[in-house]
């Protein structure tokens, strides 16, 4: 189990500090794909960097630590101060942008070298390697390409190939698709969940698709303004959503034979800068109260493993 204890990231600006992540605790079982949803700016992929122990200026981890669940080389626990030693052995990270994150100057194979640990043979490893792309549906000759000989599909698999050749344990997904035609998309997507049953590993896979989310996740995650609004099995919230804002995004989904028009969520979130009160969704809220403007509400379990942060989540199921 993967724990989230009271996170809370900061950015640091001219303007000061800026709260991007604020108070978020999760638990995550393990070998579960887990969807982050949120509009942008909500703090899903600064959740990552922390999760990934990507952290420095501008960004600050302000309190709150994270528990991995599993040991390092020397048999202590692994925390955020020493994930980093682990990179792509224990933990890896898919990033959106496949061409911004490969080296321009540098051959595949070299960049897959550079992963290796000091105890690994490079000839013995690059054999492995090209044994596992081929597996992936990648010709084994495109790790002797430069990023842009490729195109952006095949770039994208091997930023996946990277990230589970060495069976991590956790596995970060920074909306891995992005950019990509829907038809390179579904073979990413399917790529992914092919590899987490495989491994038996745990996944954190960011999207703004709440259709992608259905279809791969386990469990999702929904954070709004830097807060956690909602928590449960995937099945769980489309079904029966208990937040507004969850409820609304759902809602925004197209459905095959459904023409109705559909509504988006009105209005826009709220400034990080100000002195937030209450609830942060309150001003876009349709159920929206007095209460709700002045009380922040808490993350509760209202049914059994289903987590919200509403006044009134019990009226709305």
């Amino acid at each position: 189990m993967i724990k989230l204890n009271n996170i809370v990231a900061t950015y640091t600006t001219v303007r000061g500090q800026v709260r991007a992540v604020d108070g978020v605790s999760l638990d995550i079982p393990n070998g579960i794909i887990l969807g982050v949803a949120g509009e942008s700016g909500c703090g899903k992929s600064t959740l990552l960097k922390v999760l990934y122990g990507d952290i420095g200026f501008p960004l600050t981890l302000q309190t709150g630590c994270v528990e991995y669940g599993f040991q390092g080389d020397d048999g202590l626990q692994i925390t955020t101060s020493t994930i980093r030693q682990y990179w792509f052995r224990r933990i890896s990270y898919i990033p959106q942008s496949s061409m911004s994150s490969l080296n321009p100057v540098v051959r595949i194979r070299k960049q897959f070298i550079d992963f290796l640990p000091p105890d690994r043979r490079k000839d013995q490893v690059l054999e492995e390697v090209r044994a596992y792309v081929k597996k992936l549906d990648l010709p084994p000759e495109a790790l002797d390409a430069y990023p842009h000989q490729l195109s952006g599909g095949m770039r994208q698999r091997l930023m996946v190939a990277m990230a589970t050749f060495f069976n991590p344990d956790l596995i970060l997904a920074d909306e891995p698709t992005t950019a990509l035609d829907v038809v390179v998309q579904k073979g990413i997507l399917l790529l992914l969940m092919d590899l987490q049953q495989q491994m038996k590993n745990t996944m954190i896979f960011v999207s703004h698709d709440m259709g992608v989310h259905y279809q791969i996740t386990h469990k999702m995650f929904i954070m709004y303004a830097a807060k956690a609004v909602e928590f449960g099995d995937s099945n769980a919230i489309f079904e029966s959503p208990l937040h507004p804002y969850t409820k609304m995004l759902i809602e925004s989904l197209p459905t095959v034979g459904d023409d109705h028009l559909r509504q988006g969520v009105i209005g826009r979130p709220p400034s990080l800068w100000d002195n937030l009160r209450g609830c942060r969704f309150a001003a876009r809220c349709p159920l929206a109260t007095e209460l709700c403007r002045s009380e922040e509400p808490n993350l509760i379990e209202y049914t059994p493993g289903h987590f919200a942060a509403c006044h009134y989540a019990e009226k709305l199921s």
